[in-house]
């Protein structure tokens, strides 16, 4: 049922919090300092996790960047871009033996094929790959010393190739889907703060803990001043996590955000940092994922549509498919504070 809402019918104003007693779940920067809190703008981490801060003095480290990246990339895209690097490799190899002249390999006229360049190409693949020319040889010092080059140069990128494929096969991952948005739903006898999160992959996890800190500012010494909070959770862990959670941060008066309403959020640039752990079973390790919402990222007066469907052996179910919908509500229902909130709300 949606939560009560106050009486008084004007127009709430954007009001940056107050300072309150620090409570057990305040924490102080996660780690980012003092200064930086105070000093950086701008939303701390990506929608997919990644930090948006930036080091320099370290120079491009375009290898690392590639390498992190080769790792990341899905499937299709990784192994379109690894077979064009190849043949575009061996495309530079095929022109410089056609430049040598018609007479630099032997044996070509075997392959059926008309065009120089395919010809060469073909020999150059197999030097590449180390598979075999056949009856194709090179014939002259210049094409020869091409062949010896290659020969050398193309088992070091095909292990290359071969290297973060393994890596990739072996690397223990963790692909959560969350929800586009995070709602301010009814929850009892007021509202709480939820998203939705669901294991994308086969594989099972266990041990799943998640942990969400509250970033915004704060009025402090005549001015405002950013501050770190960790937000209690109906539930912090699961054990099995085979369907989805439903992550929710109820808000009660002792609540950071007890009395907001989306004016005052956004007054506050108020973003929810998501930190999930859990324990891979695949591979028995740890993996990570991380996420945040900003204030406008967040939803009111909804409330989660069901993602549960039938199955054929009566199995329960869910489809995935639905992990954003919502249904909506009476204006006010949870973008105005409850009444339990009021009771010793210091922020509105």
């Amino acid at each position: 049922m949606p939560a009560d809402v106050t009486k008084d019918t004007t127009a709430p104003t954007a009001v940056i919090p107050t300072p309150h007693t620090p409570a057990p779940h305040e924490v102080s920067d996660l780690g980012f300092g003092r200064f930086v809190a105070q000093s950086a703008r701008g939303r701390f981490l990506g929608r997919d996790g990644v930090p948006t801060s930036r080091k320099y003095g370290l120079g491009a480290q375009r290898a690392e960047r590639f390498y992190l990246t080769s790792l990341n990339a899905a499937w299709l895209p990784f192994l379109t871009w690894m077979i064009g690097a190849i043949l575009l490799l061996n495309g530079f190899f095929a022109l410089a033996y056609a430049s040598i002249g018609t007479n630099a390999l032997h044996g070509v006229d075997s392959l059926g094929l008309d065009d120089p360049f395919l010809r060469a190409l073909s020999f150059s693949v197999a030097t590449f790959t180390t598979t075999g020319t056949g009856a194709m040889n090179a014939v002259g010092p210049t094409a020869n010393w091409l062949v010896i080059f290659e020969s050398i140069f193309g088992p070091f990128v095909m292990v290359a190739c071969g290297g973060l494929i393994i890596a990739r096969l072996t690397r223990p991952r963790m692909e959560l889907r969350f929800t586009e948005s995070a709602i301010i739903a009814p929850y009892e006898d007021g509202r709480a703060l939820m998203f939705r999160m669901v294991n994308t992959r086969p594989s099972d996890l266990g041990d799943v803990t998640v942990r969400i800190n509250l970033i915004w500012y704060e009025a402090a010494k005549g001015g405002r001043e950013r501050k770190f909070h960790q937000l209690e959770l109906e539930r912090a862990s699961v054990e099995l996590f085979t369907l989805h959670w439903t992550v929710v941060h109820p808000i009660t008066a002792q609540s950071p955000l007890a009395g907001m309403t989306p004016e005052s959020l956004a007054a506050a640039e108020a973003e929810f940092l998501v930190f999930v752990n859990a324990h891979e079973d695949t591979f028995s390790t740890s993996v990570r994922a991380r996420t945040s919402y900003l204030y406008d990222d967040l939803r009111w007066d909804v409330k989660w549509a069901s993602v549960f469907t039938s199955s054929p052996d009566g199995v329960i179910a869910i489809d995935v498919e639905r992990l954003d919908r919502t249904e909506r509500l009476e204006p006010g229902s949870t973008s105005r504070p409850a009444s339990l909130e009021l009771s010793t709300a210091t922020s509105v």
